[in-house]
């Protein structure tokens, strides 16, 4: 079996790598090896790090897919080498309470030690109600920038049981969030999400998140508000005291939305999977670029692939979504590797964020309000959306590292995290749903403070051991 090493985090060149490992005094484990391209028959024996730090049977959450074919998937189905990442724990003064990890974590100490690397796939776990830290980044209702649509507190979700799960990996611990180390690590730094509502959804999480570290609250401003968005697609909000921007562009599709005219002169909508949108002129430079696309590629008219599809300009009659979506990637994918100096932006793509749509979709009655638990039964969660399939084909195809965050199935659990009917501002407590009543709920979104708050985490995480890495 040949040996090969990519430097996968972060761009961070071999000379550096070595000389990390040896003031790092030999904790941190290279273990580096190349599988075949068929799928392992056994995980635990067969699949092996590509990354920094020691690795085993799983997936990593922190790892870049690239050019090496390396493939980071949940899929049971997918042929892929898999890459794994240690989470690091840390020394405490305390025997460790592996039923309870978060318990005898000591943020303080991060600096101070580096013990124990064990490698897991942090989006493989559970949500489990933690009473030892039982309070949200933020508190509801106390961020003046979430969206009415997200804030379910403001529209009158009576209950809160919610906001008591917490995201626990199987077999390791990750670092609580620290809004002041990571502003302290965003410093000068511009970061920006690029894509569809959901990653509006995570945007705004961070921002309160990291609003709520400030004993200065008066210290975070608007460069552009909502008016901006509407009109221009884009939102930034500036840290005075970090001199660091969080912004947001709306691109739900990645690649440029078009009109045309047709043979009679009236104009009509189409999809150029050919051309990157155009708004990429405000973030090529960025320092963190957060990608993500999925929802759109669902929507009637995109999934129906009729007259829509426009490449040059040629339109097709059909074409199927699936296709469509995949040449849309490949045109993100050559658009990144040509203009993103990964020497100075970290690219990442968040995965699919699971619907929870029961008895129809959003404009046929769907509904998720009563439910008021996770699932917590594994069998019970959707099946590996098809677009992730194709992304991770692609990214592997990138010679830009692209960090994967793959929050599909640690979503899928949370059915219970939506704003169903508590999207707007509700009499009282909220709305009955009787036999017969239409309502539209938000299925798909999440409400704030909730789900995406640990996607951030997750973020913080990668930023974090990054960090370390300088």
């Amino acid at each position: 079996m040949a040996s090969s090493l990519k430097s996968l985090f972060f761009s961070v060149p071999r000379t550096q790598i070595l000389l990390i490992v040896s003031l790092l005094l030999s904790l941190i484990i290279f273990s580096v090896t190349q599988t075949s391209h068929s799928r392992p028959t056994n995980l635990a024996s067969t699949v092996a790090s590509r990354l920094l730090f020691a690795a085993n049977s799983f997936i990593s959450p922190f790892s870049s897919i690239s050019s090496s074919n390396t493939c980071l998937v949940l899929d049971s189905e997918s042929n892929c080498t898999l890459s794994s990442v240690t989470v690091i724990e840390k020394t405490t003064t305390t025997t460790p309470d592996h039923d309870n990890p978060t318990k005898n974590y000591d943020q303080e100490s991060y600096n101070d030690s580096v013990k124990n690397p064990s490698s897991c796939n942090i989006f493989d776990g559970k949500w489990v109600v933690d009473d030892d830290d039982p309070n949200p980044l933020y508190s509801p209702g106390s961020c003046p920038f979430i969206d009415d649509a997200f804030n379910c507190f403001k529209n009158g979700r009576p209950d809160s049981d919610y906001l008591r799960y917490k995201w626990r990996p199987h077999g390791c611990q990750i670092p609580r969030f620290d809004g002041r180390k990571m502003l302290e690590m965003l410093r000068g730094k511009k970061l920006v999400f690029v894509g569809d509502s959901l990653n509006r959804n995570m945007w705004e999480a961070l921002v309160c998140a990291l609003r709520e570290s400030l004993k200065d609250k008066s210290r975070l401003y608007e460069v552009s508000g909502r008016r901006h968005l509407r009109t221009k697609g884009f939102f930034s909000f500036k840290f005075r005291d970090y001199k660091c921007s969080i912004d947001f562009i709306k691109s739900p599709f990645l690649v440029q939305e078009w009109k045309i005219s047709d043979k009679k002169g009236s104009r009509r909508e189409t999809l150029r999977l050919d051309m990157i949108q155009g708004s990429s002129s405000k973030y090529y430079d960025a320092d963190i670029i957060i990608f993500n696309t999925g929802h759109w590629w669902t929507h009637h008219k995109t999934f129906k692939g009729n007259n829509y599809f426009q490449e040059g300009s040629h339109v097709y009659n059909r074409l199927e979504v699936r296709e469509a979506y995949t040449k849309a990637l490949r045109t993100w994918a050559q658009w990144t590797d040509e203009n993103i100096d990964s020497n100075r932006t970290k690219v990442f793509f968040r995965g699919y964020s699971a619907s929870h749509f029961r008895k129809g979709q959003w404009n046929s009655g769907g509904y998720c309000h009563e439910e008021t638990n996770p699932i917590t039964n594994e069998s019970s969660i959707a099946s590996y959306p098809w677009m992730m399939g194709i992304l991770e084909s692609v990214i592997a195809e990138m010679k830009t590292p692209v960090f994967y965050l793959n929050i599909t199935k640690m979503t899928d659990y949370r059915q219970d995290g939506h704003p169903s009917i508590y999207r707007q501002q509700q009499p009282g407590l909220g709305i009955q749903r009787s036999p017969g009543m239409m309502m539209i709920q938000d299925c798909s979104h999440w409400c704030l403070p909730g789900v995406p708050d640990f996607w951030n985490q997750l973020l913080y995480a990668v930023l974090l051991i990054s960090s370390h890495q300088q």
